[in-house]
């Protein structure tokens, strides 16, 4: 607009100065034709002189000496001396030409510019000048130029009031959609964009909303895969651990977690990277493009790696690696063996007493009938002990496998105690060990499986007298602890080795044959792993506690109220 209003300002005062310039033009010619067409001089001048504008001045040269000039109207001061024209040598130069003039110059003497029109006469002996001021053009010309300006103020007041209007239209919408990209961005799918209208802009927000739906939904659709994958991966026993060829891990689960912490600290690392011995495994991998397996030993428990390339489109990227726990199977092949080991030693004992006692026998070795009810009663003795640790062998089986069947019933239990330690009195009396009971209970009764709880008290009391010197002291004491009942058998015997305490309660456990006083009443091994069992399945626990050479304290927990699934 403003480039406009210049062009049109230059436009119009070229268009004036041109437009007074062919009015001068016409005007002279006129008074070129009147003073030509009138034989008498003066006539013409009078009629001349009526005609000419009031602003508009003229001089008429018959010839260089003879000249006339209008009068000047009221208030008008624009007059040029004659001389003035005869002096401009290039006016007189272009008229003497035969041409007409057109100049815009300034009065002599005076700062007011004027614009001169000159035509020479048919004679060319003369000459006819007719000038007016600049004034009146310019007067024209801030008028037309106050229209120009006042309608280009008008016209761009209009224009940057739509433009604000179609800018707010458009922009409002595009602001809108910054704003909902932005949120796009942080993860904030539920924003729309209103659409309000149906030109491009509409179109722009309904692909926009389009976009956002079609990300919310792939956005969601990748959580809940993700999601589902992270789960499986938690929920995996075995550990999962994948990494890229840098060896950055890209997804590890809890177990697998575990392992490398355990694996850092069994080789004093602190950094985040993966442990070498882990590494050069998995560069094998990368480099053989072959599945590997490997076992290793961290911290005393076993795990087998088993690794595999990770391709993308038949390039391999890293390497997946699931680690599994094989301790326990380690553990439960070594118990098989153990337990193999175990029963075949407990069982050739006295097979091999029962075959050498029976062919001294069928052989008449023991000749006198003494001698043969000796070893018959040797041969029966360990028939027992064989019968007694295949009956132990059984019920610690069914035990193990959940089989255990316990008729639990209210028992009073200072008789029931009385009861089982009457048993022992004669051995007490026969040993000089000084045997006491001391019960301590809040509650006369307890739940629980007489058979069973006597079967754990009789192998205690009996495992302490076999234990306890002559003149020693066992004492058996129940009382009560946080809803339960203890039962503790103390003794101060010969105790068990600080190396051996923690696998009293394995099967076949037993103790150094030199603290045993009586070889006659050795025991299977397998009555404390049995005690256990029976104990755990009452819903209690059972801890030993012992000092080599000052004596042994095995102590069990029983509740005090029955729970439903053992009514």
């Amino acid at each position: 607009m403003m480039i406009l209003t210049v062009l049109l300002l230059e436009f119009f005062e070229n268009f004036y100065i041109e437009d007074a310039e062919m009015n001068l033009l016409n005007q002279a010619e006129s008074v070129q034709s009147l003073v030509e067409s009138y034989q008498e001089e003066d006539v013409g001048i009078d009629t001349v002189n009526q005609l000419m504008d009031s602003s508009t001045r003229v001089t008429i040269f018959f010839d260089e000496h003879d000249y006339w000039q209008n009068e000047p109207t009221q208030g008008q001061e624009l007059a040029i001396e004659p001389s003035w024209f005869i002096a401009q040598s290039d006016i007189n130069q272009s008229l003497s030409q035969d041409e007409q003039i057109r100049e815009i110059t300034t009065l002599p003497n005076s700062e007011e510019d004027i614009i001169i029109v000159g035509v020479p006469t048919h004679d060319e002996e003369g000459a006819i000048y007719v000038y007016q001021s600049l004034n009146v053009v310019e007067e024209t010309t801030d008028q037309t130029t106050d229209i120009i300006l006042l309608s280009a103020t008008i016209a761009i007041v209009l224009t940057t009031i739509f433009a604000f209007f179609l800018s707010t239209r458009i922009t409002a919408p595009l602001i809108r959609m910054r704003k909902a990209a932005s949120e796009l961005a942080k993860g904030e799918f539920h924003t729309k964009v209103p659409v309000l209208t149906y030109d491009e802009v509409g179109e722009l927000a309904n692909s926009f909303n389009l976009m956002r739906r079609q990300l919310n939904y792939h956005i969601t659709a990748l959580n809940q895969e993700k999601s589902q994958l992270s789960s499986i991966l938690k929920s995996m026993a075995d550990g999962v651990i994948t990494v890229n060829k840098q060896f950055d891990v890209l997804i590890i689960n809890p177990p697998a977690e575990q392992f490398l912490e355990q694996l850092k600290y069994e080789n004093d690392l602190s950094n985040d990277h993966l442990p070498h011995l882990v590494t050069d495994h998995f560069n094998h991998v990368l480099n053989s493009e072959q599945e590997q397996s490997t076992e290793l030993t961290v911290q005393g428990r076993s795990y087998v790696l088993v690794m595999t390339p990770l391709y993308d489109d038949a390039v391999v990227v890293g390497v997946v690696a699931i680690i599994r726990d094989m301790t326990e199977e380690r553990q439960l092949d070594k118990l098989r063996k153990d337990f193999l080991a175990n029963v075949s030693h407990e069982l050739r004992t006295p097979i091999s007493m029962m075959q050498g006692y029976s062919e001294a026998i069928v052989d008449d070795v023991a000749e006198s009938k003494e001698e043969k009810q000796e070893l018959a009663q040797i041969i029966y003795d360990e028939s027992l002990r064989m019968n007694r640790l295949v009956n132990e062998l059984l019920d610690l089986a069914r035990m193990e496998a959940g089989h255990i069947q316990l008729n639990r019933e209210w028992i009073e239990i200072k008789p029931f105690v009385n009861r089982i330690m009457n048993k022992f009195m004669t051995l007490a009396d026969d040993q000089q060990i000084q045997f006491e009971a001391n019960i301590d209970l809040d509650h006369e009764t307890a739940p629980f499986d007489p058979d069973r709880i006597e079967q754990v008290l009789t192998n205690l009391i009996d495992n302490a007298f076999r234990h306890t010197a002559e003149e020693g002291m066992i004492t058996v004491s129940v009382w009560e602890q946080e809803r339960e009942m203890v039962v503790e058998v103390v003794d101060d015997g010969i105790g068990i080795a600080e190396e051996d305490l923690p696998f009293v309660f394995e099967r076949f456990y037993k103790s150094d044959k030199a603290r045993t006083r009586h070889q006659s009443k050795k025991g299977t091994g397998l009555g404390l792993s049995i005690a256990k069992h029976i104990v755990e399945s009452h819903g209690g626990t059972i801890i030993a506690r012992s000092k080599y050479q000052e004596g042994t304290a095995f102590s069990f927990t029983l509740p005090l109220t029955m729970d439903e699934s053992y009514k």
